[in-house]
């Protein structure tokens, strides 16, 4: 059997690097790759913006662009106007068209390909939309918080109070009580929030076999926020009496503090968890093996002289790509951002800096399988032929 797996690892090598060598010209166009920070300026006449979700190959950034002004019948009294904006690449930062709004609207998730963005705005009420190519669908009176990978569920909290899931079938309520859903797993069968019971929130986890069930945080208050792509790992924010902190649960261990920090935006594994130190003021991302880290001293070269990372908004599902705000001092003002850090490489299943045949073997023998994971590069929810060729193409970098 050691012959044989020996033997199907040289040949599927040999068969790599024979794709490699047809495919040079894609490689070449990819090997500039590495890490970068990105500041994605504001939309006409605005002064600030904040990045809250980005696409899972980082091509695609969704926010808020602000506005501050004066009143047209009070120049004393301040105005501000919220406005939803997308970012990509090749247009640059662009306002979002979510039809007519009073004065705030913001574009709050995406889906993994970026097509699909959802938000909410005020006209009379909240509503919470979803936005397309072909238009911009009103889903219920209230506000968005997630999106699942292929952008058909939506999760939120509409106007009675009540956290939501939608779908194209229609708005599906959970729970009884004053509740929010924060997250959505990668499928949308697995939906985290907060309910609040006898005066307090209690962080919950939905699914339609089990219902809604009560994490067991060692607080008298807390929060889930965010979940993993298969619905196995939650992350939130809780308060311990003096002090919030951030959690990071699972079924089989419970609950494990992370720090003194909030923690929005987790990767697909559940291996990486970005988010906000309010304390010192600073973007932070946190790993088992490092745990908490300034992303204003881990990438410090990145940043011009008296710019910082403020705050970290999401993240995206292979842990690379990280959007939020902070201070553009070239530009004086606070600005969303798009830190590429580099890591994983495009192909690099195994996480190891390698793009190599055990990563194509990954990938081989989880082809056809469905539901997202680490072998599903482009996160379509299925490991195809789409998946191997981003192996193909990046076959050998970082060996």
């Amino acid at each position: 059997m050691q012959r044989l797996t020996t033997e199907l690892r040289s040949g599927v090598a040999r068969c790599a690097l024979w794709c490699v060598v047809a495919l040079v010209p894609s490689l070449i166009a990819t090997a500039g790759w590495s890490q970068s920070l990105t500041w994605l300026g504001v939309l006409p006449r605005h002064t600030e913006s904040r990045a809250f979700g980005v696409s899972a190959d980082g091509s695609v950034v969704v926010g808020a662009s602000i506005e501050h002004a004066r009143s047209e019948d009070d120049p004393r009294e301040p105005r501000l106007r919220i406005t939803p904006f997308l970012w990509t690449r090749q247009t640059g930062i662009q306002q979002l068209d979510v039809g007519t709004y009073e004065n705030h609207a913001e574009a709050v998730g995406v889906s993994a390909d970026g097509s699909v963005v959802v938000g909410h705005a005020l006209d009379g009420q909240w509503r919470a939309f979803r936005w397309t190519r072909s238009g911009v669908q009103n889903l219920v009176a209230g506000f968005v918080y997630d999106i699942s990978a292929n952008g058909s569920v939506v999760v939120g909290q509409a106007v009675d109070g009540r956290a939501f899931r939608w779908t194209r079938a229609g708005v599906e309520y959970i729970g009884d009580n004053i509740s929010c859903a924060y997250g959505v797993s990668a499928d949308g069968l697995v939906v985290v929030g907060g309910a609040i019971i006898n005066g307090s929130s209690r962080s919950f986890r939905w699914t339609r076999a089990r219902g809604l069930e009560y994490l067991n945080i060692p607080a008298g208050w807390s929060e889930a926020w965010n979940v993993s792509a298969d619905g196995s790992v939650v992350v939130g924010y809780a308060f311990d009496g003096s002090r919030y902190y951030s959690f990071r649960w699972t079924d089989a261990e419970g609950a494990q503090t992370l720090g003194y920090f909030w923690a929005p935006g987790m990767s697909a594994d559940g291996s990486v968890v970005v988010g906000h130190d309010a304390y010192n003021r600073t973007a932070v991302r946190w790993t088992n093996s490092t745990g908490i880290q300034d992303l204003n001293t881990v990438y410090a070269n990145l940043l011009s002289p008296g710019s910082y990372l403020f705050v970290a908004y999401s993240i995206s599902p292979d842990g690379r790509y990280i959007v939020g705000s902070g201070y553009n001092a070239d530009t004086r003002r606070e600005e969303a951002f798009l830190l590429d850090t580099g890591f994983p490489l495009p192909g690099d299943v195994d996480r190891n800096g390698c793009v190599s045949d055990t990563d194509l073997l990954r990938v081989l023998f989880e082809f056809g399988g469905r539901g997202y994971r680490n072998e599903d590069l482009n996160w379509d929810g299925v490991v195809d032929d789409l998946d191997l060729l981003v192996v193909l193409f990046n076959f050998g970098r970082g060996c």
